[in-house]
């Protein structure tokens, strides 16, 4: 099949799956004409992809295993681990800054919101 048929039938860009192939996750064969070819294990393979993107792989991670993955089980593959638990203290460690940043903004907006209404008292008070 084509790149476009490929990409109809997996939902990702033409401009992906070029991408892809020239990461090296994928490999397409070539018409006489020089067209692109891909076969159906390639529908496999671009939904494997995106599965680990969903989980916030790069393609340079994924690259690491895919190859492992897609001819066994994912447990028999020893890069992927090392990864997944890089990938889970990244997480981590972003979730508390994420949560550092939202305590501070809510107390921004809990001392403007008492500024405020002191204000409004102030001026409710002088117009007496």
């Amino acid at each position: 099949m084509k790149i476009g048929e490929l990409s109809r039938l997996t939902g990702v860009s033409i401009r992906s799956i070029r991408y892809y192939e020239q990461q090296g996750l994928i490999a397409s064969g070539r018409s006489e004409k020089g067209y692109r070819l891909y076969h159906s294990l390639h529908i496999d393979q671009l939904n494997t992809i995106k599965f680990y993107l969903s989980l916030g792989l790069t393609t340079e991670q994924i690259a690491s295993f895919l190859h492992c993955v897609l001819q066994n089980k994912e447990a028999f593959c020893r890069q992927v681990l090392p990864i997944y638990e890089q990938k889970l203290l990244e997480l981590d460690t972003r979730i508390e800054q994420l949560q550092l940043i939202r305590s501070n903004l809510a107390e921004r907006i809990r001392s403007i919101r008492n500024e405020t209404e002191a204000d409004r008292h102030v001026i409710e008070a002088s117009e007496r």
